[in-house]
């Protein structure tokens, strides 16, 4: 029997919480595999050539019955009402979850303010 594996670089950001940089379709199946519950994707719509759409990622998660989420952060600094939102929306969504951006960086950075709280 084939084993499916992520081709990109995962972190544990807190015990049942994930990191990494961008995903595609068949990421989430394996990842809904795997028993991530919940991704929420961080990057908008259109930040680069070849991205999957939200709506994409969207319809892959509901047929491996995933919860998704799309939280776009643009890069940069991120304003204290993003964090806060953020970190509400984590606190409802089932575990294990996996977040995402272009590299993860954005992502990551999110997270550890949204734990800052």
């Amino acid at each position: 029997m084939q084993q499916d594996y992520l081709q990109i670089r995962v972190l544990e950001l807190a015990p049942q919480a994930y990191v990494s940089g961008q995903l595609f379709e068949t990421d989430i199946g394996i990842l809904a595999k795997q028993g991530i519950r919940s991704i929420v994707n961080n990057r908008p719509d259109g930040e680069a050539p070849g991205q999957p759409s939200s709506a994409e990622l969207a319809r892959a998660a509901e047929e491996q019955g995933v919860t998704y989420l799309h939280f776009p952060v643009e890069p940069g600094p991120i304003a204290p009402d993003v964090i806060d939102a953020f970190a509400r929306i984590c606190d409802e969504l089932e575990r294990p979850v996996h977040v995402f951006s272009r590299s993860g960086a954005r992502s990551m950075k999110l997270w550890e303010l949204a734990e800052m709280l």
